[in-house]
């Protein structure tokens, strides 16, 4: 292209916005399904009737408005894709198509734009699934932070699986597939630009290969929650709102990088609460944990996992930390929010 930056016109519908699709959208996102340029993708459900009686629909939405763009280990693009593919992978779901909205900042550098597309289109060829229908706005400077996208995710369910917080019993075990804290810390030191030792890199990956070989496993899953905005202490607190049961962790069973442990010193957080995206909480029946856990440590997004706590009787409704010292102290849920724009 010509213009080093993003136009006013390039969101105008007109000749600018068709070279911007023709040439960077299209090149990168190219598939029968959106090679037609229609408003919306059509999918010949036939191709799929193989399915039909024995699969439902997974659907999910989100925004990603992540400060800055480009962090360690991904960047904007990376991570909408992955946090599409992994709200539809823990449902059981097989994610199949993603649709992607661009608002976009006037005066963006293309170059950016198109190391960003070319993140998603890699993310989504790795995952094999496809990008089949989108839409580009262009806002005047200063009414946006250079690009915001939204995505859209359908993904396939087999009938048989019902994950729901409604199945979990008390004795049911929490297992994490690695260390917490990873993208919310990478975010903030890129943001905040410290010099602090080695860069710890975004854990953003998607995880529905992980959680399928789970699933197909057989074993007695209860419930899966990946947890993003709020991390860790926010999803088991979610868990357990108006339950009659609680949930006790053990804080020496809890993965956490060193880095970030000292980050979260230094600056004053907790990385319990500290956004993830390439991690999954899994419940699963006391009887099948030792299975599922050596399936998952087999699988380089499972290499680390842990079996940190169970659900537990009383008290009912609260999340309980057994701290290293000996002690229990209530992990509650989450007022604000410490690291705003981590995804």
């Amino acid at each position: 292209m010509n213009n080093k930056k993003i136009l006013l016109a390039h969101g105008s519908g007109g000749k600018l916005t068709h070279t911007l699709i023709e040439n960077l959208f299209k090149k990168y996102f190219n598939n029968k399904f959106l090679d037609n340029l229609d408003d919306s993708a059509v999918i010949d459900i036939s191709d799929f009737k193989f399915y039909i009686d024995k699969f439902k629909l997974c659907f999910t939405t989100d925004s990603f408005v992540v400060n800055p763009i480009f962090f360690p280990g991904g960047d904007i693009g990376k991570l909408s894709v992955c946090g599409t593919i992994n709200d539809i992978a823990v449902k059981g779901a097989v994610p199949l198509f993603i649709s992607c909205g661009f608002i976009i900042e006037e005066g963006f550098l293309f170059d950016d734009l198109e190391k960003i597309v070319n993140s998603m289109k890699i993310t989504a060829d790795e995952s094999e699934i496809k990008i089949v229908t989108g839409d580009t706005k262009v806002v005047q400077k200063g009414y946006c932070d250079k690009i915001y996208i939204n995505t859209s995710g359908i993904g396939i369910i087999n009938r048989d699986i019902e994950l729901s917080i409604d199945k979990i019993e008390i004795g049911d075990k929490i297992i994490i597939n690695g260390t917490v804290g990873d993208h919310g810390i990478s975010v903030i030191s890129a943001r905040e630009n410290f010099k602090f030792g080695n860069f710890i890199n975004s854990d953003c990956a998607p995880i529905h290969k992980l959680i399928q070989e789970i699933i197909q496993s057989g074993a007695k899953i209860k419930f899966m929650r990946d947890p993003t905005r709020g991390g860790l202490a926010t999803v088991l607190n979610e868990i357990v709102y108006n339950r009659q049961f609680s949930i006790l962790i053990n804080e020496n069973n809890i993965p956490i990088k060193n880095e970030v442990v000292a980050l979260c010193d230094l600056l004053g957080f907790d990385p319990l609460y500290i956004a993830n995206e390439g991690k999954v909480v899994i419940v699963v029946s006391p009887d099948d944990t030792e299975k599922i856990l050596k399936i998952m440590k087999a699988n380089i997004l499972g290499k680390d996992s842990s079996i940190i706590g169970e659900v537990v009787s009383e008290p009912k409704g609260k999340v309980f930390l057994k701290t290293v010292s000996g002690g229990t102290r209530i992990i509650d849920m989450l007022a604000g929010d410490q690291l705003p724009r981590i995804c």
